[in-house]
C-alpha cells in the first residue's frame, strides 16, 4: 500500500531545521508576496489574507512575526507559508531549505523507509524530466505544434495557459520518450512504476503515445503524475490514462489544479469543484481560479480534507445530464461529515463547465453560478423522490437516507440549519416533522455510540485539551477578549520568554527566580490557562537541559498550537515611536531597562490572586457552622491573609509596570 508523502517527508534532521531557522528573514519571505514599506522598526503592507485598501498588515523583523490588525492573522515565517501556500510544516521547511540553499539531512531511517524515500525522490525526478520533455515536444517540434498545440488552440486554450499548467504532448512514435529517458540513464523499473513506460515484446515503449499530457502537481508544485488524453477516435482505447498508484501518486488524496487554485480559494472562501482537467484549465483562463477537479471519481475523505484546508464552502459544478447528477451525488455524506457547506450547480444544455464558459464568457458564467446554486440536500431529495415515484418501499428507504444525511450536520453552530432541513424535508416527503426529527436523533445517537466505543482514552484527552484553548488566532490577539486573570498569566509567561536568561540577582537568572516562585506558590493549580502552563514546562525542560531557550526557541516549533501561542504572546501593539527621541531629551526607559520591575509585578499579581482565592475559600468556611475555637482560627487566618494582601498591593503600587 502506498505510504503517505507527509510520512516520507517527516524525516528532516534537527541540525537541518536549525540551519534553516538561523537563516530565516521574515521581511524577505513575506516581502516576496506582499509589497512592504518600512515604518519605524517595522514594515507595513496590504494584508494578503483579506481584501483591504488601507494597510493594516505589520511585519516585525525584531520579533520575526507578522500581524494583521484588520483580520487578526498572525504568525511567523513558517506559519505565513503554511497559511498562504497551504503547505504542511515539513513542506514549508523544504521550501525554505531550497530558498536558502540548505542541504536537507534526513534522520536515521529503517532500510525499508530509505528504499521508499529513494523511490519517491526518484519518481519526482523522473516526472520532472517527463514534464519538461512533453512540454518541449508540444511547443518546439513540428509534430507537437501541428497535432497537440493545434488541438489545444481549437479548444480555446492560449499558449500562456498551456505553459502555466505545463501541458505537453507525447508523440506517436513507439518509444520517443522511453528512449530519451533511457539515454538519460533513468531506471527502467522506476519508469514503469511511474506509468510513463511499459515493456512490450521486451522493448521499453511509451505508455501515452499520441496523447495530450496534463501534469498533476502536489501542494508545492512538484509533479506527482499525469493524466493523458487521447486525440484520435479509438473505441478500444480509454479517453484518459492516469498514473498508476505509487509512492507519490495516491489518487484519493489528489485534486487536480489545487496547486494553482489554493490562494484564490482562500481569498474567495469558496472552492468550485468540477470533473475534468480541461474544465479547470478553461475556468482558470477565464479568470475563475478558485476551481479544482476530482478527476471524475467519487469524492474521498482525503480530498475533502484538502478542500477544508482552504475553505468550508464547496460548490460542485457538474454536467446537467443524468450521469453528471449521479457523479455529483456520490460521496456527499462525507462532505457533510467533514463540516463543509455544499451547494450544487448543474450546467444546462448538455454543456460542461469547459464548453459553457467558452460559450457565454466569464462574467455570464459567474452570474449563472451565483444564481443557480442549489442546496445539496434538498436537490438530492427532489431527484430521489422522482426516482421513487409511488413505490412506498423506495420512499421509506429515502426517508431513512435523508434522516441519516441530516444527522451528519453535527456541529453545535449548525443546529438551526439542521432544524430547517428537517422542516423542509418533512414537507417535501409529506411526513410528520416530529417523526423525521426522531429519526434524525436516532442516527445521531447511533453515531455517537459508535464513536465513543471507538475513541481511545488518549483521543478523548486530546479532544478535552483542544476544548480548553483560549480561541482562534484572531481572538487570541485581541486582549479585550481576555479577563484580568488571563492577562496576568500571559504577562508572566511573556516575561519568562523575553527576560528568562537575564540576571535576577547574583545567584539566579529571571527564569530560575520565576520557577522558584512558581513552585513555592503552586502555579500548577493557580494558572488557569493550561496551554500557558504547558509552555512554561517546555521552557523549564529546555533550561534544565542546559540550553538557553528564548521566544525564538518555540516560535518555529512543529507544535502549531505552541508556536501560535508564542506569536500571540510576543505580539505587542504598543511600540515606542522612533520620533520620541526628537521630542524628548534624555533616555526613555524601555521594557528591557525595566524588566525586573515587570517580572516583580507579574509574580506579585499572581501571588495576590492566590491570596484572594484563599480568602474566598476561608470566607466560605466562616459561613458554615463551627465551634468558637474553630471560628477564632478561621478569623485569624482571614486577618493573616488580609495583611498579606495589603502588603502585596502596596508593593505593586511602588513599581513601574505596563
Amino acid at each position: 500500500m502506498p505510504c503517505s508523502i507527509v510520512h516520507l517527508q517527516s524525516m528532516i534532521s534537527q541540525n537541518t531545521i536549525q540551519q534553516i531557522l538561523s537563516r530565516i528573514d521574515v521581511v524577505e519571505i513575506v516581502g516576496s508576496y506582499v509589497k512592504l514599506k518600512k515604518r519605524g522598526a517595522n514594515y507595513l503592507g496590504l494584508c494578503p489574507f483579506h481584501n483591504e485598501k488601507t494597510p493594516s498588515f505589520t511585519v516585525s523583523p525584531a520579533k520575526e512575526i507578522y500581524k494583521c490588525f484588520g483580520c487578526g492573522k498572525s504568525g511567523n515565517s513558517i506559519g505565513f507559508l503554511m497559511d498562504l501556500e497551504k503547505y504542511s510544516y515539513v513542506e514549508a521547511l523544504r521550501w525554505l531549505a531550497n530558498k536558502y540553499n540548505v542541504e536537507i539531512e534526513e534522520t536515521e531511517t529503517s532500510p525499508e523507509q530509505k528504499i521508499q524515500q529513494q523511490a519517491a525522490d526518484s519518481l519526482y525526478i523522473i516526472n520532472s524530466f517527463a514534464q519538461k520533455f512533453f512540454s518541449d515536444y508540444l511547443l518546439n517540434t513540428e509534430e507537437g505544434k501541428d497535432i497537440g498545440l493545434s488541438y489545444l488552440k481549437e479548444r480555446g486554450f492560449t499558449e500562456e495557459t498551456v505553459k502555466k499548467f505545463q501541458i505537453g504532448f507525447n508523440p506517436e512514435a513507439r518509444d520517443a520518450f522511453a528512449s530519451a529517458a533511457m539515454n538519460a540513464q533513468y531506471n527502467l523499473e522506476l519508469l514503469q512504476k511511474s506509468g510513463l513506460v511499459t515493456v512490450r515484446d521486451e522493448r521499453p515503449t511509451d505508455n501515452y503515445r499520441g496523447r495530450i499530457i496534463f501534469p498533476i502537481h502536489n501542494q508545492s508544485g512538484k509533479v506527482l503524475g499525469f493524466g493523458a488524453r487521447i486525440l484520435k477516435t479509438n473505441d478500444r482505447a480509454p479517453k484518459y490514462i492516469n498514473t498508476p498508484e505509487n509512492e507519490i501518486y495516491v489518487k484519493s488524496k489528489i485534486l487536480y489544479g489545487s496547486y494553482f487554485a489554493r490562494q484564490a480559494i482562500d481569498k474567495a472562501d469558496e472552492c468550485l469543484l468540477v470533473e475534468g482537467y480541461t474544465d479547470v484549465v478553461s475556468l482558470h483562463q477565464a479568470g475563475i481560479e478558485n476551481v479544482v477537479a476530482s478527476g471524475g471519481t467519487s469524492l474521498t475523505p482525503d480530498q475533502l480534507r484538502l478542500v477544508k484546508k482552504y475553505t468550508d464552502n464547496l460548490t460542485i459544478i457538474y454536467d446537467g445530464d443524468s450521469a453528471g447528477i449521479k457523479a455529483a451525488l456520490r460521496g456527499m455524506d462525507l462532505a457533510f461529515e467533514a463540516g463543509l457547506n455544499v451547494k450544487l450547480v448543474l450546467i444546462p444544455d448538455n454543456e460542461d463547465p469547459d464548453s459553457y464558459v467558452n460559450k457565454v464568457g466569464a462574467a455570464a458564467f459567474r452570474e449563472f453560478i451565483a444564481a443557480n446554486k442549489k442546496d445539496f440536500i434538498l436537490f438530492q431529495l427532489s431527484v430521489s423522490l422522482k426516482d421513487a415515484g409511488a413505490d412506498s418501499s423506495k420512499k421509506s428507504a429515502l426517508v431513512n437516507q435523508v434522516a441519516e444525511t441530516i444527522s451528519k450536520i453535527n456541529k453545535a453552530e449548525d443546529f438551526t440549519r439542521q432544524q430547517d432541513y428537517i422542516q423542509q424535508c418533512a414537507e417535501l416527503l409529506r411526513i410528520e416533522e416530529g417523526g423525521l426529527h426522531t429519526l434524525v436523533n436516532k442516527f445521531i445517537r447511533e453515531r455517537i455510540n459508535k464513536e465513543e466505543n471507538k475513541q481511545s482514552r488518549e483521543e478523548a484527552d486530546a479532544a478535552f485539551n483542544q476544548s480548553q484553548q483560549p480561541g482562534d488566532a484572531a481572538d487570541d490577539n485581541n486582549l479585550l477578549l481576555f479577563n484580568k486573570d488571563e492577562l496576568q498569566e500571559r504577562a508572566m509567561v511573556r516575561c519568562l520568554l523575553e527576560f528568562g536568561l537575564k540576571q535576577w540577582n547574583e545567584e539566579q537568572t529571571v527564569a530560575q527566580h520565576i520557577f522558584t516562585e512558581a513552585e513555592a506558590n503552586n502555579f500548577d493549580e493557580l494558572i488557569d490557562n493550561k496551554k500557558l502552563l504547558e509552555l512554561m514546562k517546555f521552557f523549564k525542560a529546555s533550561y534544565d537541559e542546559g540550553l538557553e531557550p528564548t521566544a525564538k526557541t518555540f516560535l518555529y516549533n512543529e507544535n502549531l498550537e505552541l508556536s501560535t501561542l508564542v506569536v500571540n504572546l510576543m505580539d505587542d501593539q504598543h511600540e515606542i515611536s522612533p520620533n520620541w527621541k526628537e521630542v524628548f531629551e534624555g533616555k526613555i526607559n524601555t521594557r528591557e531597562d525595566l524588566y525586573k520591575e515587570e517580572v516583580f509585578s507579574c509574580l506579585n499579581y499572581l501571588k495576590l490572586r492566590k491570596i484572594k482565592r484563599l480568602m474566598d475559600e476561608n470566607q466560605r468556611d466562616l459561613e458554615k457552622h463551627h465551634t468558637s475555637e474553630e471560628q477564632m482560627v478561621l478569623l485569624q487566618v482571614h486577618q493573616h491573609l488580609k495583611k498579606a494582601e495589603i502588603e502585596l498591593t502596596q508593593q505593586l503600587g511602588t513599581v513601574i509596570f505596563r
